[in-house]
């Protein structure tokens, strides 16, 4: 059957088609990407703006339009930071689904790293022994750790690179001093969970997900994806230290100009790498290999783990997706 999901994230609004049944891999159909970010318009730093409202509606509608015209039979919508932190999050969604009639969840933090835990697992299979996912999104970085489907330990922390951006640096280069604080503040947070993830015992296998990581391993030597998701790519500690002080010293057009890195993400690249440099050290990972599916294969394989059948009438619905 053909399935879409609908993503709403803190930087974009992503629709991915694919077509799947249960037992069989997921195949990409047709993608489409809104950006949006919006994390930025946000009124007061806690509300979404009436624009941000008109946007983000816009681009839902366009999703749907898509799912229409791809023949999309059963369709996944959720949403992730951004409206998670809006203190008007549930009004905005309320009044989109009375316009559209598409009811979209949000998904708690600790969910979103469990279904990216689902679908690195299914990615690389058993043989990886104890899985560490580490995810940077735009607003949140996700940590889940196990030995089976179901992470042992899985956590939410509000260290997305677009946030970080945003809260702690002011400038382009950011100065030295803000860097630091930056730098301070992360790994901070990230000591207060890592015990509690490290207990379960030491990775087999740690895995990275996120365009943010993407980016980091491309500038830092990894394969163009024109090569395609089979090819390994890791990211290494020693060659992100070394771009992470780089990166510090370049205005966000420089970091545009290099291979990988979008003009829409290169401002918050050096507060993603911040955020990688401080994981990989704390759980002293000497790299990273990088998963090409996420969340969204993970919404999916949940999707196809629960499904006893299309729907009778052929309409898109909404599942919940709390795990």
């Amino acid at each position: 059957m053909r399935l879409g999901v609908l993503d709403v994230g803190s930087n974009t609004v992503h629709m991915l088609v694919v077509d799947a049944h249960p037992g069989a891999r997921p195949l990409a159909a047709y993608s489409h990407k809104s950006e949006l970010r919006l994390a930025e318009h946000m009124a007061d730093g806690e509300r979404l703006s009436a624009e941000g409202e008109r946007r983000l509606r816009e681009a839902i509608e366009h999703g749907l339009r898509i799912a229409e015209d791809k023949g999309v039979e059963d369709l996944l919508a959720f949403a992730t930071s951004a409206l998670r932190d809006a203190a008007n999050g549930p009004e905005v969604l309320a009044r989109i689904a009375a316009g559209t009639g598409l009811e979209i969840p949000v998904l708690p933090g600790e969910a979103e790293a469990r279904l990216t835990f689902l679908a690195v697992r299914r990615w690389f299979g058993w043989s990886s022994g104890r899985l560490l996912v580490v995810d940077i999104g735009g607003g949140s970085l996700e940590l889940a750790t196990g030995i089976d489907e179901d992470p042992d330990a899985a956590v939410s922390l509000p260290l997305g690179a677009g946030r970080l951006t945003r809260t702690h640096l002011t400038a382009d280069p950011p100065p030295e001093e803000e860097v630091r604080r930056l730098r301070r503040y992360v790994r901070a947070e990230l000591g207060r969970v890592a015990g509690g993830i490290l207990r379960y015992g030491r990775p087999d296998h740690a895995v990275a997900t996120s365009k943010t990581f993407r980016q980091l391993a491309r500038i830092t030597g990894a394969a163009p994806s024109a090569e395609g998701p089979y090819v390994k790519r890791v990211l290494r500690r020693d060659d992100l230290r070394e771009w992470t002080a780089r990166l510090a010293r370049m205005p966000a057009a420089e970091r545009a100009q290099l291979p990988g890195v979008s003009a829409a993400r290169a401002p918050q690249l050096l507060a993603g790498a911040i955020v990688a440099d401080a994981a990989m050290d704390l759980f002293e990972l000497p790299e990273l290999e990088l998963c090409p599916w996420a969340l969204r294969e993970g919404v999916i394989l949940r999707r196809l783990d629960t499904m006893t059948g299309a729907p009778a009438n052929g309409a898109a619905v909404t599942i919940p997706l709390l795990v």
